[in-house]
């Protein structure tokens, strides 16, 4: 095994542990601004700074998170006794990582789809990221769904675009999750959905087949397969988790190193109940675990309300939400749990 390889071996390993999965805290400019303001807060750098500073700085987080991905502002943030947050997290146990998409544009000649952006001069920007202690990446595709979206363009050209990514990464010695994510929005039905998801992982793969990316070397950071939320006919957990695991099944290798599914717009429960009963359906060759944002940090977000005072409080509604979520990764959450404080 090379340098690169082993580098690379060394922060899977670190990733992927059972019982533990994912914080998503890279959040961008206008998403944490529009998070702020349903609290009352405004989304200036230093509450930026602070609201991460006291994610990163939950005592026992790394009991159940073995990765936190940040934004790239994140990076260079210091903690108020100075230290570096990527430092902060790394000594909880943390691995960080790096958001390094550039978002979505409309996608030429595709009303209704989108692409993401940010190639150009990837390749630089991991060289800094990774000096500043970024270990691993993190590059989302989205995919709006209808009866005639996403267009074959856009699933094509999404998957080239990650795999484009995946590719870098390793090649720098950073880890790549991969992210396509099959928006919720929309009246579509959960076997459209599944359709969807097939043909979107079916291509996500045979593109990094096309680019090299070394699959044991990687991360699928996909979205559950459910109904649009505008669907009246909503399917249970378990069979959202039946399409789930069957879609997985029939598109991602099994030497993939893990997979650790997006929360997409569910509520803090629903995620965690979706999460526990896929970890109890049917054959799974991979760790399936969670990289939540708003899922995890929702309550939290609540209970701080940008106040000093609310932080101790609000890291134990995190931990709360960590715990139960690491319980369904190992398929042993139970909802009573919700009521324990």
């Amino acid at each position: 095994m090379n340098t690169t390889s082993s580098e690379l071996q060394r922060t899977i390993d670190a990733l992927v542990q059972d019982g533990k999965g994912l914080l998503a805290a890279d959040e961008s400019g206008p998403t944490i601004a529009k998070r702020f303001k349903r609290i009352g807060v405004e989304s200036t750098e230093e509450n930026r700074r602070a609201w991460r500073a006291l994610l990163l700085g939950t005592p026992g987080l790394g009991e159940f998170v073995s990765g936190v991905i940040l934004y790239e502002e994140t990076l260079a943030q210091c903690a108020d006794d100075g230290e570096p947050l990527p430092q902060l997290a790394a000594r909880h146990g943390i691995v960080p990582g790096i958001k390094v998409d550039k978002g979505k544009i409309a996608l030429a000649h595709a009303p209704g789809d989108e692409i993401t952006q940010g190639l150009d001069g990837l390749g630089e920007r991991l060289e800094r990221y990774k000096v500043q202690g970024a270990r691993f990446a993190k590059w989302r595709a989205v995919y709006n769904v209808s009866d005639s979206l996403p267009s074959r363009l856009a699933i094509e050209a999404n998957a080239d675009g990650l795999a484009c990514y995946a590719a870098i990464c390793q090649q720098a010695g950073i880890v790549p999750i991969v992210e396509p994510e099959v928006l919720m929005d929309g009246a579509h039905s959960i076997e459209r959905c599944a359709e969807v998801t097939e043909a979107v992982l079916h291509e996500v793969f045979h593109a990094l087949h096309r680019h090299a990316v070394v699959f044991e070397h990687m991360l699928l950071k996909p979205s559950m397969v459910v109904a649009g939320k505008a669907n009246t006919n909503q399917a249970s957990v378990t069979q959202a988790a039946s399409q789930t695991v069957t879609v997985l099944g029939r598109t991602v290798p099994p030497v993939v190193a893990g997979i650790f599914f997006l929360s997409g717009g569910q509520t803090p429960e629903e995620a965690t109940a979706h999460l526990d009963a896929i970890n109890r359906t049917g054959r799974r060759p991979w760790p399936l675990s969670f990289s939540y944002g708003r899922a995890l940090q929702e309550p939290p977000l609540e209970t701080w309300r940008g106040q000093a005072g609310n932080v101790h409080a609000a890291q134990q509604a995190l931990l709360k939400r960590a715990r139960l979520n690491a319980a369904a990764s190992l398929a042993r959450y139970d909802a009573k749990e919700e009521r324990v404080g």
